[in-house]
């Protein structure tokens, strides 16, 4: 941020009185702005057939992370409750009708000031397809799910929590709560771009 939005003065980060951390502040109005994180929600949407359970998933057509698997997820945005971005997305990412039930993970990501918010919700016909932002979109078994392909920590962690409880309905209703570390998102990408770069080598040998 260079200049302020109400008197386009530039500003200044410093500490305002009776605050603990630096702010960008006007020194023209007087105006504090502040920075806070930005909530990503979205959906685990869960087909049941019988025994059989199936989640959806949504290959990325955007970066970051393009042609990797994730879970529809989102910004919020202003004016629509945190169930309400998680069906926004689910329906612009996968052209799916979700029916929410209850909050599933959340899950802290300090470095880049996100929170993330997974629904855990049941999609209750096989109908869907690919929005604007995903290249592919289809159901998962739990022994077909590309854990090597998954865009994001978040995203593995939550399925991750969700296959351990999946036949314990009490515990699908409490809310995980957890955070993800910049070294542990490091490490991940560390070790896919290993594998890219043998991938590479194998095809070129």
């Amino acid at each position: 941020m260079k200049f302020c939005s109400h008197c386009a003065t530039p500003v200044e980060v410093k500490t305002p009185e009776g605050d603990n951390r630096p702010r960008f502040v006007c020194p023209g109005c007087d105006t504090i702005f502040y920075q806070n994180p930005r909530i990503v929600a979205g959906t685990l949407p869960v087909y049941r057939n019988g025994d059989l359970h199936q989640i959806l998933l949504c290959k990325r057509a955007i970066e970051p992370r393009k042609g990797y698997w994730t879970l529809p997820a989102g910004f919020m945005e202003n004016g629509e409750s945190t169930v309400q971005a998680a069906e926004r997305e689910t329906l612009e990412e996968a052209n799916a009708r979700v029916i929410s039930q209850s909050a599933f993970t959340m899950i802290s990501v300090p470095h880049i000031n996100q929170v993330h918010l997974f629904y855990l919700a049941d999609l209750p016909e096989p109908e869907f397809s690919s929005g604007s932002e995903s290249l592919e979109v289809a159901l998962f078994d739990e022994k077909d799910i590309p854990w090597k392909e998954i865009a994001f920590p978040t995203v593995a962690r939550t399925l991750k929590h969700y296959f351990a409880n999946q036949h314990d309905p009490q515990e699908l209703q409490r809310c995980a709560s957890s955070v993800i570390e910049l070294d542990q998102a490091l490490k991940k990408l560390e070790e896919e771009e290993k594998q890219r770069y043998k991938s590479a080598n194998r095809q070129t040998s």
